[in-house]
């Protein structure tokens, strides 16, 4: 895949099929006709309704005279970003005492809006096991940024 493409990795590729049909100056239902599929498919492709299958996508890669495996490959990158996203939604629950969040329903917290506080209250009331839980879901980096930017500000307990 050349390399242009690169950047748009995670990106659904019905994004890109627009960027390139419009940069052509082609419309989509013109386009769709001449690879032999129907205009709905190409519209819901494109707002990103719909993944493209490999047989469509070698017909749009021939048609739009682009490498081989491109549009494959956006669609692979794409699906697994959306993955990746869906097993990152929460930190294990299991590991998590509920008594820390005595406060609200575990299930209900809304883990990146409320990062600052989970990791605070984690970092005040947690075991080490939770801390560790903590800094694999978020990573290191956020939990530190967090805990170094309290150490300046007077505590304050944060309401999940």
């Amino acid at each position: 895949m050349n390399l242009k493409w690169l950047k748009y990795k995670g990106i659904h590729p019905g994004i890109i099929l627009e960027r390139e049909l419009q940069k052509r100056s082609l419309k989509k239902r013109p386009f769709s006709l001449a690879i032999g599929e129907y205009p709905q498919i190409i519209n819901d492709i494109t707002k990103t309704k719909r993944n493209i299958p490999i047989a469509l996508a070698l017909k749009i890669e021939k048609q739009l005279e682009l490498e081989e495996g491109t549009i494959v490959l956006l669609q692979s990158y794409y699906d697994i970003e959306k993955e990746k996203s869906k097993t990152q939604l929460s930190p294990n629950l299991s590991i998590l005492r509920k008594s820390l969040f005595w406060d609200t329903e575990i299930h209900n917290i809304d883990w990146n809006k409320q990062s600052k506080a989970v990791i605070n209250r984690i970092f005040e009331r947690g075991n080490e096991e939770e801390k560790k839980e903590i800094e694999r879901f978020y990573g290191k980096r956020k939990v530190e940024t967090v805990l170094n930017s309290q150490k300046t500000k007077p505590m304050h307990l944060h309401k999940l």
